[in-house]
C-alpha cells in the first residue's frame, strides 16, 4: 500500500508539473506573439522614420545650397554698387576782409571802395 500511494502521489505531480507547464507554454506563446508583432511595428516605424530623414536631409541639403546661392549674389551686388562719396566736414570759407582793430565795418567797407 505504502508503494501504491507513493505512485498514486508521483503520477498525482507530474500531472500538475505537466498541466503547469503546459500553461506557462500557451502563456509564454502568447507573450512571444506580442513581442513579435510589437518588433514587426517597430521594424515599421524605423522604415518609416528613415524615409523621413533621408527627405528632411534632401531638403537641407537643397535649403543649404540655395542659402549659399542667395549669399553669393548679394556679394555680388555689393561689389557692382559705386560706394558713395562721404561728404567732408569742412565748410569752405570765404575770404574774409580783414578789418584793423579798433575800426567798425562800415568804415571798412567804405575805404575798400
Amino acid at each position: 500500500m505504502w508503494r501504491k500511494s507513493t505512485l498514486a502521489s508521483f503520477v498525482v505531480a507530474v500531472v500538475l508539473s505537466l498541466s503547469l507547464t503546459a500553461c506557462k507554454d500557451t502563456k509564454t506563446l502568447q507573450e512571444n506573439e506580442q513581442l513579435k508583432a510589437q518588433v514587426a511595428d517597430l521594424q515599421k516605424q524605423n522604415g518609416e522614420l528613415g524615409n523621413n530623414l533621408e527627405t528632411v536631409t534632401a531638403s537641407r541639403d537643397a535649403l543649404s545650397k540655395e542659402n549659399d546661392d542667395l549669399k553669393s549674389q548679394i556679394a555680388a551686388m555689393k561689389s557692382k554698387k559705386p560706394k558713395k562719396k562721404t561728404s567732408s566736414r569742412k565748410r569752405r570759407r570765404h575770404q574774409a576782409l580783414e578789418v584793423p582793430a579798433g575800426v567798425g565795418l562800415r568804415d571798412n567797407l567804405q575805404s575798400a571802395s
